[in-house]
């Protein structure tokens, strides 16, 4: 499993960020590492999880394969009208020449969360799963009008870390 940097010294939550720039660092890593793979791309923000470090969370990540450390800790939009267990949400991409993908996370980790909860989140851990290694879980959110498909599940929950392809430390 490759643990891999990438810096961003400009992307701070003091103003919202140029989300369709500020990702090219990130983007250009995934194509560096993952170029022609459709990989699930899992997106968190350390902040969100009080008392722990990025390096605290990743260490978290690499040992059980998930951020979902504390059973007794729900999770940000895991209720849904059929009750589908989720183990994660994730973005199916492919990597490609094209990929452009940073700035759907960045906006998407500083508009939902302000709009719900006051404040955006930072992203700075990020998890790419091999789509193999999970099954997707057709559902529909409490209070959303369609049904998604980026919620997943592990297909060999008794070793999780194993569909971990990399994870990426934004600094």
């Amino acid at each position: 499993m490759k643990v891999l940097n990438v810096h961003l010294p400009h992307y701070n939550l003091d103003l919202e960020p140029d989300h369709k720039n500020i990702g090219k660092p990130v983007d250009e890593l995934l194509k560096q590492h993952f170029m022609g793979q459709t990989v699930l791309i899992r997106a968190l923000g350390s902040m969100e999880h009080p008392n722990k470090s990025v390096d605290e969370m990743i260490k978290i990540i690499e040992t059980t394969g998930t951020d979902r450390y504390d059973p007794e800790r729900t999770g940000d939009r895991y209720a849904n009208i059929q009750g589908r267990y989720i183990d994660l949400y994730a973005l199916r991409r492919t990597i490609s020449a094209r990929t452009k993908l940073f700035w759907q996370l960045s906006w998407s980790f500083y508009q939902s969360p302000l709009k719900t909860r006051g404040y955006p989140v930072k992203v700075d851990i990020l998890v790419v799963y091999d789509p193999k290694q999970l099954k997707a879980v057709v559902h529909q959110p409490e209070g959303h009008p369609h049904v998604k498909r980026d919620g997943f599940v592990f297909k060999h929950p008794e070793d999780k870390s194993a569909a971990i392809l990399g994870i990426i430390k934004i600094i």
